[in-house]
Parts: C-alpha cells; structure tokens; sequence
C-alpha cells in the first residue's frame, strides 16, 4: 500500500484501538471464530443468565405476527431466532443471516435441535451490504452485533432498506450505565473478571478483552438513537435495561 492510501484509509475501532476497516473485519472474524464453542457458556456467565431475559424482551417488544417476515442479523447464537420462529407458526419466516460462519453453524444446528427449522432460512450476509431485496421485511432485529460491525452507520442504513413501510427494527445491545455509584464495580469485571474467565472457559483471553472495550465504545443510547434518525427511522426510543448496561432501541419506517 503506497503512502496515499494509506493516509486515506479510513480508521475505525478495534476496541479501544483504532485500526482501518479491512482489518477490523478479519479481527472480529477471528474473535467470534475463537469463541463459537463456548459463546453460550460465556454468555451466560458474563451476563448471570440475564441475556436470555434481555433477548425475551426484545422478541416480545417486536409484536410479531403469525404472518411476518423477520430478519435477524448477526443472529449467529440462534437466540432470537429461535424466539421468532415459536411466535410466527408455519405462514411467516425468519432469515436468521450473520457474517460469521461457525457462529451460523452453531445457531443453525440449535435451531435444528429444537425444531425450528421449517420456518427459519439460514443466511451468511454482511450487515452493511446485504443480500435481500427492499422492503421484504416486517421486523429486522439485531442482538448483541452493532458493536462489532466495522461500519455502523451503513449497519443501520441497510435495516432500514430492508423494512417494508411500517415495519419495525430492534436493536438490543450494551450501552451506557446510568448508575454511577457501580460504575467501579462494572469497570473492575469487565476489564478484570470478564478476561480471566475468557482464558479459563474458552481459552481465549484477549477476544473477551475486546468484547469488553468494545462495549465502552460503542455509540451512548442518546448517539445510537440520533444515527437511527439520520437512516431514515422515525419514532426511534429506548428503553434501558439492567440500568442501562443494555439498552433495547426501536423505530419504524413509514
């Protein structure tokens, strides 16, 4: 690469790194490579069994009909999916898509194992350029994602594209907390307990070192909500959870 591109390329975060955008998107491919086999124990463990809750609330909050199409980006643990499946019955259908492939091979076979398959298709899709046409969808949903999307704002702009007039999208994912007095406390695991229990369950340190610094970067509620506004969303809210260590967004497009 001559000089003048690389001054040009353009910089985003890899946790609390700034890298360019290629590298970005192989790192996280690597991290989510490293971690597929023990994404669920991890989860429940960083969590305490809460993102089960989290994930219930937002499947709830979509309001889904037996008829609806729903599509569940970086939806690669099956969760959602799962969830939407149950609610929609054998008339609507579930795209479950995510660029990684182990971690879509893993939710494919949870979904198999617990019978949902009839209605859900498995795609592997980028989230900033994706495959389906216009306004084919209902409800477009992403859990736990955003954050490692190498650009968010084309992300966000592709959910909108994908929603016919009047759906909606969901964006559940960790924010800022707005008690001050545990900030301390969830600082100290995140960055201390969260690593260690990344090397002793998967063996893997530094990829749950990322996953935390990865949420200390990722855009505060308020700014996740006004890049909802610029691609188009109207009535965009949040509702915070766990006092905003996650938030859920939503918006329409009319």
């Amino acid at each position: 690469m001559d000089e003048r591109n690389a001054t040009d390329e353009k910089l985003v975060d890899f946790g609390f790194e700034t890298i360019s955008e290629a590298e970005k998107t192989q790192r996280v491919k690597g991290v989510f490579d490293s971690v597929a086999d023990n994404y669920d124990v991890m989860n429940d463990l960083m969590s305490f069994g809460l993102h089960r809750l989290w994930k219930r609330f937002a499947v709830m909050a979509a309001h889904v009909r037996p008829d609806h199409q729903v599509l569940d980006l970086a939806g690669g643990s099956g969760d959602l999916s799962r969830l939407f499946a149950r609610r929609i019955g054998e008339r609507g259908l579930v795209v479950i898509s995510d660029i990684n492939g182990e971690m879509l091979r893993r939710g494919r076979d949870r979904l198999i194992d617990s019978g949902c398959n009839d209605n859900v298709v498995v795609v592997q899709a980028n989230a900033e350029c994706l495959p389906f046409e216009s306004g084919r969808f209902d409800i477009v949903s992403m859990a736990f994602g955003l954050r490692n999307v190498t650009n968010k704002l084309d992300a966000i702009s592709e959910m909108y594209r994908m929603l016919r007039p009047g759906g909606r999208v969901l964006i559940l994912e960790f924010s800022k907390l707005k008690i001050a007095a545990l900030q301390s406390i969830y600082d100290a695991f995140s960055f201390r307990i969260l690593p260690r229990l990344g090397e002793w369950v998967a063996k893997d340190g530094d990829s749950y070192r990322y996953l935390a610094e990865s949420i200390r970067v990722h855009p505060h509620q308020e700014k996740l909500a006004s890049m909802m506004r610029s691609a188009g969303f109207e009535r965009v809210r949040y509702r915070n959870l766990a006092g905003g260590i996650v938030a859920l967004h939503d918006g329409m497009r009319f």
